[in-house]
């Protein structure tokens, strides 16, 4: 998901202007707004009429660079003078790459949905099939409308607790979340069996733990838990530091790593101990965003909207293999995406991975043509790779411009450079499996 932002937030100025304490060394090789993703409309401002996670105090301690992202308080990155947590963008990318990174996403709404008929409204408002999930196991899914256009990504889990035996939870986007709440509540109408929405957002810390040494952390913090057994995707409660959590594996930077479920009253005291260990620095959103674009993963409202179907993005691989058989209950925007996945024709382009060959970073909203001018898409996500330290994109390209290897041209301020279509992740993933 995390796989996790909506429209309007991580771009343009503000991490631009956070990068002027990157060391003299790393601005040879990176300028401060060529290296790193630009956060739109971001400024510096009081924080008094923003929502705050529930370990806010924390990211002032650390001395976070704050923005309004999705309503919350969040920081962009961290400038304590002194600190070890205090790295620059590129720093802090690199860091979650070869240690552990720890990322507050408490303000990602959750939804807990039960009821004997939980199952069957969760397969009609999402493409997955939670039915075909082996308990306490998840997957990347998306809300349609009826146009087969993307309301939101977001994750689904099949889970189990004493207190509310099966039940499927879901994560959504902060930024989507008014809109899908309002989409859920107006769906539960026209359902009418026996399903139980109960939205958890404030109440609860969300944290999460990124990097190859995260396993290594989180398993000093729960020694009777056995983590090697744990694949990606799945879920399982566990004590972190004496606090029954809920802990997923997976996350949104293409590393191994964990989302971590706290209840409330424990969050701080959580969010200290996982700080506290030696591999762990704390990240946030300008490193979070580059670290999802090296992977090739969507940001919602860039590169995902509701104008876009799942075959477009790339991802029809959300809708289950038993969610397209003949006779299978149909999903919101079922026939439309259905018929794509049978015919593709009947699409005309796809998200691609773009790396620009001269000039600068190809970013959000330039156009991107055939050597003899011709316009065939657009991009939708660019920056400079802190870990490749090359120029990477993803856009929407038409039919058959989007083939891997064909030269293209990106169009940034006027001036035309070289690109080339390249396959994605850019960074490889690590994703663990037993």
């Amino acid at each position: 998901l995390e796989q996790h932002a909506c429209a309007g937030v991580v771009r343009k100025k503000l991490i631009a202007m956070a990068m002027s304490r990157v060391a003299s060394r790393t601005c040879q090789l990176f300028s401060s707004r060529s290296a790193l993703p630009r956060a739109a409309g971001l400024r510096a401002f009081s924080t008094s009429d923003l929502k705050r996670t529930l370990t806010y105090d924390e990211h002032v301690k650390e001395g976070g660079k704050l923005v309004d992202f999705a309503g919350y308080a969040m920081p962009v990155q961290y400038e304590k003078q002194g600190s070890i947590h205090a790295l620059s963008i590129i720093d802090s990318t690199k860091w979650t790459r070869e240690s552990a990174s720890l990322f507050d996403v408490s303000h990602m709404c959750s939804i807990r949905w039960t009821g004997k008929d939980a199952i069957d409204f969760v397969e009609r408002v999402t493409t997955a099939d939670v039915r075909g999930l082996k308990a306490m196991t998840g997957t990347l899914s998306v809300i349609l409308n009826e146009a087969g256009g993307i309301i939101d990504d977001t994750m689904v889990s099949k889970c189990h607790s004493k207190e509310h035996g099966e039940h499927v939870y879901q994560v959504i986007n902060a930024g989507c979340a008014p809109k899908d709440l309002k989409h859920f509540e107006e769906q539960l109408g026209k359902f009418g069996g026996d399903v139980k929405m109960n939205v958890h957002w404030d109440d609860r810390g969300l944290f999460a733990l990124q990097g190859p040494k995260a396993v290594q952390v989180l398993q000093r913090l729960s020694p009777a838990t056995d983590l090697k057994s744990v694949a990606f995707g799945e879920s399982l409660w566990m004590p972190v530091g004496g606090t029954d959590c809920l802990v997923t594996r997976c996350g949104y930077t293409g590393e191994d790593g964990f989302e971590i479920f706290v209840p409330g009253d424990s969050a701080v005291k959580v969010w200290q101990l996982l700080v506290g260990e030696p591999e762990t620095r704390l990240a946030a959103l300008g490193a979070r965003d580059a670290l999802r674009l090296e992977a090739g993963l969507c940001l919602y409202g860039h590169d995902l909207d509701e104008e876009t179907t799942p075959s477009e993005a790339g991802l029809a691989w959300v809708v289950g293999k038993a969610r397209r058989a003949p006779g299978a209950k149909p999903f919101i925007g079922s026939e439309k995406v259905l018929a794509q996945l049978a015919d593709t024709s009947l699409y005309t382009r796809l998200r691609a991975g773009l790396k620009p060959l001269s000039g600068p970073p190809a970013r959000e909203g330039a156009d991107i043509e055939t050597l003899d001018g011709q316009v065939v898409g657009k991009v939708t996500s660019g920056t400079m790779s802190p870990c490749l330290k090359e120029k990477i994109s993803m856009g929407y390209i038409q039919k058959p411009h989007n083939k891997q290897g064909t030269d293209l041209q990106v169009v940034v301020r006027g001036k035309r450079y070289p690109a080339k279509v390249t396959k994605m992740p850019f960074v490889p993933t690590k994703y663990y499996k037993p």
